[in-house]
């Protein structure tokens, strides 16, 4: 069943239940045990991947608890047209391990689908996902055959696959023949008119650095007027100087700094983030490039070549201000609504 009361319920009992964990309040009755593998889980994840700092790790907890509320569920559904009946199928996913649960979406859209998933966990992030996955096996044993996590794709109708422009390549090779979801490199940009607070400016930063600047969602390119002052977003994003402190962050600044002084290419720092007037889309971790445009149609027409190498814009009229990273349940991945496919299998 496609969005049944029964699957809603569990979906927002396990938002209950990450809140409590992220917020460090006592878990909900009869789950005092998976909140400790919950947390043990977290560590072990951190210890594993370098880039899943505790902060980063407890963020995603809590922003996904905010996100799996009854009410946003109802929402989500009402967006979708309802409840309906379904042909099951067995749908793979192919989860990516940039920032932790990121493949979450699609098993739980999958899941509310009322379809089967063949879950291929990333090698980055496998610690925290069977433990939610065993939340909603607590409110309904029959859960079980819903989900089964696998090394090895195979006996699947449908794929949603989650990976770089290379490995888009390996995917849509091996998966083409299967109705698929194949998703590639996007990021995503701020758009500046020079009338920002600096409270938003403040707020851009985490769009900027939060997971370090390593999710899709994450803001990597300013398109500014030509006159805007660079120096007013140095001065309001200082809070997160300490992401330097991480040793791949810091190898990845320390090397490109190194790199563009042997070059005498000429660009700005702040001991952080290096910036660079640069048309470049795409940035490396620890970089931020700048473009400049002149009028209002002007910048509308990068914004439209960019195209599908973008996820997400921030600024006025757009996604606000340190929303980046806090989608709503229908905010699909690449535009692309996952849910609508998976209800024409």
């Amino acid at each position: 069943m496609f969005f049944s009361d029964h699957r809603i319920d569990a979906v927002s009992n396990l938002g209950a239940f990450l809140r409590s964990v992220a917020s460090g309040a006592p878990a909900p009755e009869g789950l005092e045990d998976l909140a400790e593998a919950l947390r043990v889980a977290a560590t072990k994840s951190l210890r594993h991947n370098g880039w899943f700092t505790e902060a980063n790790v407890y963020h995603a907890l809590a922003s996904w608890g905010e996100a799996l509320t009854k009410k946003n569920l109802l929402a989500w559904r009402d967006r979708e047209g309802g409840t309906r009946e379904v042909n099951r199928h067995r749908v793979g996913i192919v989860m990516a391990g940039n920032i932790p649960l990121v493949g979450l979406h699609d098993f739980l859209s999958i899941f509310l689908s009322g379809h089967f998933a063949v879950v291929k966990m990333s090698s980055d992030d496998e610690a925290l996902m069977p433990v939610l996955a065993t939340v909603l096996l607590r409110q309904d044993p029959l859960f079980e055959g819903d989900w089964v996590f696998v090394d090895q794709l195979n006996d699947m109708g449908a794929v949603i696959a989650t990976g770089s422009d290379n490995t888009a390549r390996y995917f849509e090779y091996y998966f083409g023949k299967y109705p698929n979801i194949i998703r590639k490199n996007r990021t995503s940009l701020a758009l500046l008119d020079g009338s920002e607070s600096d409270e938003e400016l403040v707020a851009l930063g985490s769009d900027i650095f939060q997971y370090f600047g390593l999710g899709c969602r994450n803001v990597g390119h300013l398109l500014a007027p030509a006159d805007f002052d660079i120096q007013r977003v140095f001065a309001n994003i200082v809070d997160w100087s300490d992401v330097v402190n991480n040793n791949k962050y810091g190898n990845n600044y320390d090397y490109y700094r190194a790199l563009f002084l042997l070059n005498q290419e000429d660009f700005l720092e702040n001991g952080f983030v290096i910036v660079r007037e640069n048309e470049e889309l795409h940035t490396p971790v620890g970089i931020l490039h700048v473009s400049r445009y002149q009028t209002k149609e002007q910048a509308a027409d990068k914004i439209a070549q960019w195209g599908e190498k973008l996820q997400c814009v921030v600024g006025h009229g757009h996604i606000p201000f340190g929303k980046a990273q806090q989608p709503e349940l229908w905010d699909y991945a690449d535009g692309v609504n996952t849910m609508a496919f998976l209800t024409n299998l």
